[in-house]
């Protein structure tokens, strides 16, 4: 295990990566349980409160991410220890940001409500491109053999196969092809997800067929992967279900 890891790790130059890697997903369960220990009112767990004032971890994650960033900077190149310490700090300040991800998306405190889940994913994305990244993938580059083609027009292929998968709501798909540019190329000639902008920009009105065979679809499909995914993540961080005050606000 150790020549392992001084092979793979230590000797590649990933040690700071995988320090990050560490302490982001340790940092992230360490703060899940502690907000689930808070909301059951167990022991001493507690909100953070300056008098009147709730004080969001968000707020120790940007200090922590701003310790981490600076020493990074400032620490000696040669300083690989400094380096993966700071690491280290930048992943538990990127975890207690990430986790508070869906209030700073919508300026207001959704924790436990639905639009929460938002802060979740935010997190399992950070995880696993951080997690391709360590096993030596990297964005946009990939090994297409003998092709005559400039790798720069390659790479902007990539990334215009990348936007016409995120606007058709494909995701997952969009962010593991950056490091597999050939699961683009399916993401893109595939049909969109019905709630997508390319779904209303392109066929909403054009081609009510295709909607209707992309509803079928998500209905078939998509939606049970949901509720799995969903399951997989309330096992881990807690219910999200609270009653949405944006839906409420819509109402009124």
């Amino acid at each position: 295990m150790g020549d392992w890891f001084q092979h793979t790790i230590v000797a590649t130059g990933r040690l700071s990566l995988f320090c990050f890697f560490v302490m982001l997903i340790v940092a992230f369960i360490a703060t899940r349980i502690n907000v689930r220990l808070i909301r059951a009112k167990v022991g001493w767990f507690r909100d953070v409160n300056v008098g009147e004032m709730h004080i969001h971890h968000v707020v120790f994650g940007v200090v922590l991410m701003l310790v981490g960033g600076v020493t990074q900077i400032v620490v000696a190149p040669a300083a690989q220890a400094g380096h993966a310490m700071a690491a280290g700090v930048f992943g538990v300040g990127s975890a207690l940001v990430l986790d508070e991800f869906a209030l700073i998306l919508h300026l207001h405190d959704v924790y436990w409500e639905e639009e929460g889940r938002t802060s979740v994913d935010a997190v399992f994305i950070a995880v696993a491109v951080t997690g391709l990244l360590l096993i030596g993938l990297r964005p946009l580059t990939w090994d297409y053999g003998p092709l005559l083609v400039n790798p720069a027009v390659l790479i902007v292929g990539n990334l215009v196969l990348a936007v016409i998968t995120l606007l058709k709501g494909k995701i997952w798909t969009g962010m593991a092809g950056l490091f597999v540019p050939p699961v683009l190329l399916v993401g893109a000639i595939r049909l969109a997800r019905p709630g997508s902008p390319w779904a209303r920009w392109v066929f909403a009105r054009r081609s009510p067929r295709k909607m209707a065979r992309a509803l079928r679809r998500e209905e078939k499909w998509r939606r049970p992967a949901i509720r799995a995914k969903i399951a997989f993540q309330e096992f881990l961080s807690g219910r999200h279900d609270l009653p949405s005050t944006r839906r409420a606000r819509r109402r009124t």
